[in-house]
Order: structure tokens, then C-alpha cells, then sequence
């Protein structure tokens, strides 16, 4: 954001409705990247995963685990983008309108990231199993009809603690992924509104702003998010994140933590450009104040 522009005090809200949008848009290839990432046979491709699962499983399966993926966001994306703008307004309202530098925003996005990740973490567990689900043998499959049905059988048969599961990475993700996503589209979108002189108010600025903030984004969270992907779809061995990545690392190389990079962009990139065009335009409209 342009250090010229006013500072308004936007809903807590819209930051998880616009993440909601694009979770719509761009469902499919997360589920094909949670696929790759739990692949025991590397060397697939998106494409060639897609094409899997709608030849295998029917074209509709590309929407597996569509209700706990909007959950997800609507709890882990409300709470990180909500906490990042209110901590924000807080800094600027103490500074006498003085907007925060990178040094300030990143402690700021890093707190409400680890904070959108514990509240996300039961939704997350759930998305991931459901997408996976029709990867597992038949007698091992979890069947949740929907979001709330998976986490109350989660509760009722593995107890509430498995909610929390993966959760050390999920924080560490939340972290990477708020500081990086938020961080860098407000540092993107400053540059090419100060420097090029971009409109702010153009949908070309915020595209440009939020494709460099999905690129930074998908090669920072890469490590995190694999790991966090193959502990939340496991069937409890009790192996930890570190013991995990070892493992993997032995078995895989350490290429394994960049497993699905480019899937992980191809949903990312156009993730965060649909949630920065819906959030900017919901700013421009003022819906809801």
C-alpha cells in the first residue's frame, strides 16, 4: 500500500471472504497438489494428476473436500488476514499515521499467520484427509460426507487432540505464508504505485502486486507445506514433523520438500491474485460499512 493513500478500517472479514472466492476457482489444483505431495511414486505431473482423478474417479471428484477447503479459509484466512489489518490500524493509529515499514510488518504478519494457523489447523486436517481419501485402500477410507461430518468423527474416533494434529508445521506455514503473501503484496504493490507509477486503483496493479506476492509465497511455504500435508493424511504412527522429514529426506532426497512446487504456484499464484482482486475490490465497494 502506497504510503500516500488514507488508511480505512476494513471489515475483519473480508480477507476470508475473498480467500473463500478463490478457493472456488482454484480447488481442483489443490487437490491435485495435496495428491502429489503424498505420492509415493515422485515424477507426476498436474496435468497428468488431473486427467487421474476424472478418468479414475469421475470429473466431479476434482471438488473432493470443496466444504472443508471454504472452511478452511473461512477460519485460518478470516483470522490471519483480519489480525495482520487490525495490527496494522493499531500501528498507524499509535505513529500518528505513519504507515510500517517492512521491519514492522513482517513481526505483524508472522503473529497473525501462526495465529490463522491454530485456528485453521481442525479444517485443514479435514481437507486433506478428504482430498486424499480416494487415494487410500477401500477398508482404510474415511468417507466424511462433509466438513462438519469429518470433524466430528475426528473428535468421536481419534479424539479432539487429532484436530491438532500437524500442527507445528501448520504453524510454521502460517508464518511463511502470511509474511510472505501479505507482506510482499503490500512491499509489491508500494514499489509499483511509488516507483512506476502504477494507479492504485487499477486491477493491473494489484494483478502485477499479486503475482509477485504467489510467487514468493509457493517457494517459501514449499518445505513447510509438504511436511504438513503428509502428517495431517497420516493414520496417526506418531512420527513427528522432524522424524517426518528425516525420512523423507533418506528415502527421497531433498528435492522431496519442493515435491508439487509447480502445482503448488499453478493453484497459488492465481489463489492469491483472485483473493487480492476480490479483497481490493470489496475495499473499493466498502461492502458492509
Amino acid at each position: 500500500m502506497s504510503s500516500k493513500s488514507t488508511k480505512i478500517q476494513y471489515p475483519f472479514w473480508y480477507g476470508g471472504f475473498s480467500s473463500m472466492a478463490a478457493c472456488l476457482v482454484t480447488h481442483p489444483l489443490d487437490l491435485a497438489k495435496v495428491r502429489l505431495q503424498t505420492a509415493t511414486i515422485p515424477g507426476q505431473s498436474l496435468i497428468s494428476m488431473l486427467y487421474r482423478i476424472i478418468s479414475n474417479e469421475g470429473f466431479f471428484k476434482i471438488y473432493s473436500g470443496l466444504t472443508a477447503s471454504l472452511l478452511r479459509q473461512a477460519t485460518y484466512s478470516t483470522t490471519r488476514f483480519g489480525i495482520y489489518e487490525v495490527l496494522k490500524e493499531y500501528y498507524i493509529k499509535e505513529s500518528h499515521n505513519q504507515h510500517p515499514g517492512t521491519l514492522v510488518l513482517l513481526p505483524m504478519s508472522m503473529i497473525a499467520g501462526a495465529m490463522g494457523g491454530l485456528v485453521g489447523n481442525p479444517a485443514d486436517v479435514v481437507n486433506i484427509r478428504m482430498q486424499n481419501d480416494s487415494t487410500l485402500p477401500i477398508q482404510q477410507r474415511r468417507n466424511y460426507k462433509n466438513a462438519f461430518d469429518g470433524l466430528y468423527k475426528v473428535c468421536k474416533n481419534e479424539g479432539v487432540q487429532s484436530l491438532f494434529r500437524g500442527l507445528s508445521p501448520n504453524l510454521v506455514r502460517g508464518v511463511l505464508m502470511t509474511a510472505s503473501q501479505v507482506v510482499t503484496y503490500d512491499i509489491a504493490k508500494g514499489l509499483l504505485i511509488d516507483h512506476i507509477h502504477m494507479d492504485p486503483s487499477k486491477k493491473s496493479t494489484h494483478f502485477g502486486a499479486s503475482l509477485i506476492a504467489g510467487l514468493v509465497a509457493t517457494t517459501v511455504c514449499s518445505p513447510a507445506d509438504v511436511v504438513k500435508t503428509r502428517i495431517m493424511n497420516s493414520k496417526g504412527s506418531g512420527q513427528n514433523a522432524i522424524t517426518i522429514l528425516q525420512n523423507a529426506i533418506k528415502q527421497e532426497g531433498i528435492g522431496f520438500m519442493f515435491r508439487g512446487w509447480l502445482p503448488a504456484f499453478i493453484r497459488l499464484g492465481p489463489h492469491t491474485i483472485v483473493t487480492f482482486l476480490v479483497l481490493e475490490q470489496l475495499r473499493n465497494l466498502k461492502l458492509g460499512m
